[in-house]
């Protein structure tokens, strides 16, 4: 079963994620759910599949009053990310969502109103949830066409979606600790899922002038402290968006 791990606090919100399921079927990719709490909200970036809810539920009502989940940010459209909304909506029916305009006529089909989704345009917007200022970033074509990260700037963590994603083995930690080992797990999917050199360039400029202490993505490990400017920095020069690029690596590997 999935547990929480906190990762950052000030006493008055928290960040935490849920990782690592060991009972989850062979057949789908594991993901790490995130949620920034505070006494009176909760947040919830990308919830995850129709098929894990409920294990993403009990692991997060038994850390936080369930009840108080009013916001998610979805980074995109993908059904690993956010086809358990309908779930989350029979829960709370007010729970709104946020993510890119894209997607805002897409998304419905997997439930919610009109008045559910709260679209974000391309160059991204501020979200004040619990009083606290968290920023939509964009990361077009990183892989979709429609991307959002989203940043809190206190606690200086940057939810990544699928930047920074490594399929790594069942026994792996929640966090980095050997990045050239760790990174060998990341690169195929990131030359095949990658859309966009330009975009790429792009995002590792922003990510590298922002002062962030905890890379999150929805995959694999955690990155913190000088891991994460080096992944920035891998990043930046690996080549992405090649199908042949791709398919190499893969053959070597």
């Amino acid at each position: 079963m999935k547990t929480a791990t906190e990762l950052w606090s000030n006493g008055r919100r928290r960040w935490i994620v849920i990782a690592r399921d060991p009972e989850r079927v062979a057949h789908l990719i594991d993901t790490n759910e995130y949620a920034m709490a505070s006494d009176d909200e909760i947040v919830l970036t990308d919830p995850g599949g129709f098929e894990i809810f409920p294990m993403v539920f009990a692991a997060f009502a038994a850390e936080l009053d369930a009840s108080k989940i009013t916001h998610i940010f979805a980074s995109h459209q993908d059904p690993d990310v956010i086809s358990s909304l309908s779930l989350w909506l029979h829960f709370n029916p007010k729970i709104k969502c946020h993510l890119s305009w894209l997607w805002q006529s897409f998304l419905p089909h997997f439930g919610g109103e009109r008045d559910t989704f709260q679209p974000i345009p391309d160059e991204g917007r501020v979200l004040v949830v619990a009083g606290t200022t968290l920023e939509a970033i964009p990361a077009h074509y990183l892989h979709s066409s429609g991307n959002f990260h989203l940043y809190d700037p206190e606690a200086r963590l940057l939810f990544s979606g699928d930047v920074g994603a490594a399929l790594l083995p069942p026994s792996s930690g929640l966090f980095v600790t050997d990045f050239d080992g760790h990174i060998r797990h990341a690169e195929a999917f990131h030359r095949r899922w990658m859309g966009s050199n330009e975009a790429k360039r792009a995002w590792c400029e922003r990510a590298a002038a922002m002062p962030i202490d905890l890379l999150c993505p929805q995959h694999g490990a955690i990155y913190r402290g000088k891991d994460v400017e080096r992944f920035i920095n891998w990043f930046s020069e690996l080549e992405v968006g090649c199908l042949r690029a791709a398919a190499q690596h893969h053959e070597a590997a």
